[in-house]
């Protein structure tokens, strides 16, 4: 777990609560949103390093903080950023906890939510935030694996962690079981180019079966056809969306954690060691 920052008073332009594990911003782009931050313990603003951004995004219990926490370490080992957004339960319709997972909803455009968030850091900070890294397990992994096929030419790397519910690249399909009309949604066509120009991790632990959750009744608003075509369990659906990857050209490292169910904070391990190996590799050019 994090500790407060190791300094007293404020920096030069910075605040003592921009440092460290950092308060809660709200968005500038949309209040309704939030964010905090881990910066490294040796981050100095007379000083002229460049840090990286690590993007770890939570999952339905809305964890952001915690996450955060989790990654400090990791953040002040490898001289990286970490940003943690919030995505408040029930913005648009009381009570829904799944707003923020397939990108759009109600009009409101998470991905574009997401990258404001980023602008905000890159101009508060000296970071890399042209291509940055992500991760989210659970519904944090939906949102990740479909920030991907969005926007892959901003990310250096996505680890995409136990999604309940995956969109394969199927272009019989509309979102969110498919592709098909994905331009005329979000205004973006598939750069496939792009996408394998990302190193990608599929991360789930070898007992994550349960079906409680992620079961879509076919009279259920959720439902669409094609829905069928992901599997029945976390496993077959981030098997099945691998391999859609693979069968693109799109290079996937598929890792699993022995004996784990869906227990977001015991895959840590093997995401960080993801991303420390990919802050260590040159990164390909942009696309």
């Amino acid at each position: 777990m994090s500790s407060p920052p190791a300094r007293q008073g404020h920096g030069i332009k910075l605040s003592y609560y921009d440092f460290g594990a950092t308060t809660f911003f709200a968005s500038q782009y949309d209040q309704r949103f939030s964010y905090c931050l881990y910066v490294p313990k040796n981050y100095s603003e007379s000083e002229d390093k460049v840090y990286d951004l690590a993007v770890i995004v939570h999952g339905t219990g809305r964890t952001a903080s915690q996450y955060r926490d989790r990654f400090a370490d990791f953040a002040d080992r490898n001289d990286c950023i970490v940003l943690a957004p919030l995505f408040p339960a029930g913005i648009g319709v009381a009570g829904d906890l799944a707003n923020y997972k397939r990108i759009l909803f109600h009009g409101i455009r998470y991905d574009q939510v997401l990258l404001s968030m980023v602008d905000e850091v890159a101009a508060k900070y000296r970071v890399r935030s042209e291509r940055f890294m992500l991760y989210g397990f659970s519904g944090g992994g939906q949102f990740s694996q479909r920030f991907f096929l969005l926007h892959p030419e901003r990310l250096h790397a996505v680890s995409i962690g136990a999604p309940g519910v995956v969109t394969l690249l199927n272009t019989d399909y509309d979102w969110w079981v498919g592709v098909r009309d994905i331009e005329q949604r979000f205004g973006r066509s598939l750069n496939l180019a792009a996408m394998r120009a990302v190193t990608v991790q599929t991360i789930i632990g070898t007992a994550d079966t349960a079906t409680w959750e992620i079961t879509i009744p076919r009279d259920s608003a959720l439902w669409m056809d094609g829905a069928q075509l992901q599997g029945d369990n976390r496993i077959e659906r981030i098997t099945a969306l691998a391999d859609s990857f693979a069968a693109h050209g799109i290079r996937v490292q598929r890792d699993t954690v022995p004996g784990i169910a869906h227990e977001p904070f015991k895959v840590i391990e093997p995401v960080e060691a993801f991303l420390q190996q990919c802050l260590r590799a040159p990164q390909a050019a942009p696309v």
